[in-house]
C-alpha cells in the first residue's frame, strides 16, 4: 500500500501544498498552511507565436586593402644593411631602436611592427610593408539552429 507524503511541519500525512513559511518553502498539510503563504502554481498558457528566425549578420566590406609584413622581411632587412655597409649596431642608432631588435628581426625570430617597418623602409629604402587586396563573403548564423554552440557564436564573432 502507498502511503501519503508526510507533512514538513507536523509529520501528518496528508495531500500537501507548496507553502512558504518563515522564508523557506515547504511542502505542508492544509492545517500548516496557514501558518505562511501559499504558493500558487499557474500552467503557463502557450500563446502560438509565428517563429521568428534570428540571425546574426556580419557586416563585411568588400575588398578591403590589409597591410602585411612580407614574409622574407629578415633577408630584405640583413641585405640592405650590409649593401649600405652598416653594421646593426649603427643601423640601430641611426632609427632609433636597439641592437638587439635588429639583431631579432634579421635572424627572423620577430617580426617588425609597422612603425618599426616604416622605419626600415624608409631608412634602407627596401619595402617590407604589402598592401593586398581582400574579398570577404557574407556570413549568416541561424540562432534557432538545434545543432548550434557558444564556440560557433565565438567564432563568427572573431571572424
Amino acid at each position: 500500500m502507498k502511503s501519503m507524503p508526510q507533512c514538513e511541519m507536523c509529520g501528518t500525512e496528508a495531500k500537501l501544498v507548496d507553502a512558504i513559511v518563515e522564508g523557506s518553502i515547504l511542502s505542508v498539510c492544509s492545517r500548516c498552511a496557514k501558518f505562511g503563504n501559499v504558493i500558487a502554481i499557474q500552467k503557463p498558457v502557450e500563446n502560438p507565436r509565428p517563429s521568428k528566425k534570428l540571425e546574426i549578420k556580419q557586416e563585411i566590406e568588400m575588398d578591403k586593402e590589409v597591410e602585411t609584413i612580407v614574409e622574407d622581411y629578415s633577408l630584405l632587412v640583413r641585405k640592405a644593411r650590409e649593401r649600405k655597409g652598416l653594421k646593426q649596431e649603427e643601423l640601430a642608432r641611426f632609427i632609433a631602436e636597439k641592437e638587439s631588435v635588429i639583431q631579432k628581426v634579421e635572424s627572423g625570430h620577430l617580426e617588425p611592427s609597422f612603425s618599426l617597418a616604416k622605419k626600415l623602409e624608409q631608412f634602407l629604402g627596401i619595402k617590407l610593408i604589402d598592401k593586398t587586396n581582400v574579398a570577404y563573403e557574407k556570413k549568416e548564423l541561424d540562432l534557432n539552429d538545434s545543432t548550434l554552440t557558444i564556440g560557433d557564436l565565438i567564432k563568427f564573432k572573431k571572424n
